[in-house]
């Protein structure tokens, strides 16, 4: 089963920017490498991230082959008010990954 860590604010006040970090565990395989007998080894990555505060999409970005394993990626928005933030992982050969977390903005 795919994990993902997300780490932001329980609560904020009202316009304060808040940084969220999200890293999701994934092998992220380019599909460049060879195994010993010279075979590729099929690529294996995950191809998009996407963020939803209140079922509206504040952040989005494609992954390619050269990102890292477990790749962690960082981003600030504006609290604005309470509600769910959803973050949304998917890649190739059906990994998929959703985490939610609540916010309290006062």
């Amino acid at each position: 089963m795919a994990r993902a860590v997300v780490s932001l604010p329980a609560q904020a006040k009202r316009g304060e920017i808040i940084e969220i970090k999200t890293m999701a565990a994934h092998a992220m395989e380019t599909g460049f490498r060879r195994t010993q007998l010279g075979e590729l080894i099929p690529r294996d990555i995950i191809r998009r991230f996407v963020c939803a505060y209140n079922g509206a999409e504040i952040f989005r970005v494609d992954l390619h082959p050269a990102v890292a394993a477990n790749p962690l990626i960082a981003f600030t928005t504006v609290a604005t008010e309470s509600g769910t933030i959803a973050f949304q992982w998917v890649g190739d050969n059906g990994y998929a990954v959703t985490e939610t977390t609540s916010i309290r903005v006062e």
